[in-house]
């Protein structure tokens, strides 16, 4: 960050008119134990004061520091240190105008405490389609923290006006800041930044569709030492409230010099969250399969057996090393975030998913078998809808392996169209749908019904392969369907939701360790409904759409008395408002 005389900044704001603001709020991000990383955007350039307290009166200011704002669409961040762990804290920016803007966060409980823990996890959302509704309900649900998961801009899709496809630093910089603006009257962004800490990573829209960071250039070099990348990533890492790490000492060029997003941060003894960056590192996806039985056996075998790597090796070596430890130190839920899915999901479009990098994931997943490491959750977004499996893997590209780790995925926040209309129209052009099953899905009469339409859809692909139907039935995950029972249709399903905008949230019961999983979502949208009816959207309240709870194993409670009997653990339960 370079660094402004003070003097000079004061006498700069004291010529400055008197209209700038905070357009995007503030947001902080990265928590642990003892710090967080603070944020804010001004469109005036000076100084900002980043003060942080435990009151929400300013009265006992425990860190600040100052940023100055050399350019009006660059953010300004940095990070506070010296923090309790566990602890509610209040900050505040304050820009050369004084206009304050406030926030909250808690930091990340000690390890060896059970303090319960409440986390969100979203991604996928488009500019044009703002303000989001389908978040409106993050700030009032008092997360810990809040996973956006990349696509956190959408460089070269846009259904409303004309765009020209962002691929300057300038032009990356305008996206973001669009979804961070309010929009007819409101900002759901800034809303949710300013009550919930964030962590963040990419996936490919950030820079461009599909983009894989790990192919050679013509020249040299990878993907990821081109222009386009480099201002991608510097745009998405200035407007997240983030620490910029770079990668150094691996010996991989594709690695070293090149932004580092892993982030591996302990809540206590209840949960470790990995969240990792599937783009900017991963070969080139295979020749996507063309429909045919024949070329199936061609995609499956190349997946499972050519030496391709999705996440690089440093950082799934980092992947396993940190799950191992949480293993070893007694963390009773390990959340693994990568964004593109890991479940199998059949060959359409598996290209650019795990199942396209299947030696990988067979390496990481019978790791995770192998070496015992319980209560693994996989947490993904891309797809633009919300599914539930269990994971397994084949050495072979035939037989599949439990791993005894299991995967949903969440979002999207706003994408059109979601996932459930996307494959019934993808499955009719593979010719998996008849022009009738797809007018006959077009026709039915409520998103409930349709679900489980694209349900039944989705297990005709999976289950001539050998794959897990979705779901955890049959898969000796010890879950429970909290979904309501409706007369006449029975209890909703939880496994699937494909045709909702929203965001899934994570539980940890202090005493049980009991995780509750659910997802708030409302009816999706398109852009002509937002701009044509604006007050109708906004109106949408998001609601529960799936829901359901797993065990830990070994139960917390049991493995708590054990370890309590021997003076070995101290529990404390944090009571929530």
């Amino acid at each position: 960050m370079r660094i402004i005389p003070v003097t000079s900044l004061l006498a700069l704001s004291l010529s400055l008119p008197a209209h700038a603001a905070l357009p995007n709020g503030v947001a902080a991000g990265d928590v642990s134990q003892s710090s967080a990383w603070l944020w804010a955007r001004s469109d005036t350039l000076g100084l900002v004061k980043f003060e942080v307290a435990s009151d929400t009166a300013f009265n006992s200011i425990v860190g600040s520091f100052n940023a100055a704002v050399i350019d009006a669409m660059q953010p300004v961040k940095g990070v506070v240190t010296g923090l309790a762990p566990g602890q509610q804290y209040y900050y505040r920016a304050t820009d050369a105008t004084l206009t304050t803007a406030t926030g909250s966060f808690r930091t990340a409980a000690a390890p060896g405490t059970h303090a319960g823990l409440r986390f969100g996890v979203t991604g996928d959302w488009r500019g044009e389609l703002a303000p989001y509704p389908a978040i409106a309900n993050v700030a009032a649900r008092n997360l810990d923290f809040l996973v956006k998961h990349g696509d956190t801009i959408y460089a070269e899709r846009y259904s409303g006006p004309a765009q020209p496809t962002a691929s300057t630093l300038a032009e990356y910089r305008a996206r973001h800041d669009e979804v961070l603006s309010s929009r007819y009257g409101v900002n759901s962004w800034a809303t949710a930044r300013a009550s919930t800490p964030i962590f963040a990573s990419i996936d490919d829209h950030e820079v461009v569709n599909d983009f894989a960071g790990g192919v050679p250039q013509v020249g040299g070099g990878f993907y990821n030492d081109t222009a386009r990348y480099r201002d991608g990533l510097q745009a998405f890492r200035e407007y997240m409230p983030i620490a910029d790490r770079v990668y150094s000492g691996t010996g991989e060029a594709r690695f070293d010099g090149k932004p580092d997003l892993y982030r591996a941060q302990l809540f206590g003894s209840d949960a470790l969250m990995i969240l990792t960056d599937a783009r900017s590192f991963r070969d080139a996806g295979l020749a996507p399969w063309n429909g045919t039985p024949g070329d199936a056996a061609r995609f499956l075998g190349e997946s499972a057996t050519l030496d391709r790597t999705l996440l690089g090796r440093p950082q799934l070596d980092r992947v396993k090393t940190d799950l191992k430890q949480a293993q070893q130190d007694g963390v009773t839920w390990k959340f693994l975030h990568i964004a593109e899915p890991s479940m199998n999901l059949g060959l359409a479009a598996a290209s650019d998913r795990y199942e396209g990098y299947a030696r990988e994931r067979t390496e990481l997943l019978s790791f995770i078998k192998n070496e015992g490491i319980e209560n693994v959750v996989f947490v993904t977004a891309d797809i633009h809808g919300t599914l539930v499996n269990n994971l397994t893997y084949s050495p072979d590209g035939v037989n599949q392996i439990e791993s005894g780790a299991w995967e949903i995925s969440t979002g999207p926040v706003a994408f059109e169209q979601p996932f459930g209309p996307t494959v019934a129209q993808l499955a009719a052009g593979l010719g998996l749908l008849t022009p009738a099953q797809l007018a006959f899905y077009n026709g039915l009469p409520n998103d409930i019904a349709r679900d489980q339409f694209i349900k039944q859809l989705v297990d005709a692909q999976l289950l001539p392969l050998g794959y897990s139907a979705l779901g955890l039935e049959g898969s000796g995950i010890p879950f429970e369907n909290l979904m309501p029972v409706v007369p006449g249709i029975g209890q909703l399903d939880y496994s699937l939701v494909t045709h909702s905008f929203g965001w899934t949230e994570f539980e940890i019961d202090p005493v049980t360790g009991k995780l509750t999983v659910t997802t708030w979502g409302i009816p999706h949208y398109s852009y002509a409904d937002m701009t044509n009816d604006p007050a109708s959207v906004l109106a949408r309240s998001p609601q529960i759409v799936s829901r359901f709870a797993v065990a830990a194993v070994p139960e917390a409670d049991t493995w708590a008395m054990l370890a309590a009997g021997l003076g070995l653990v101290g529990f404390a339960a944090r009571r929530r408002c």
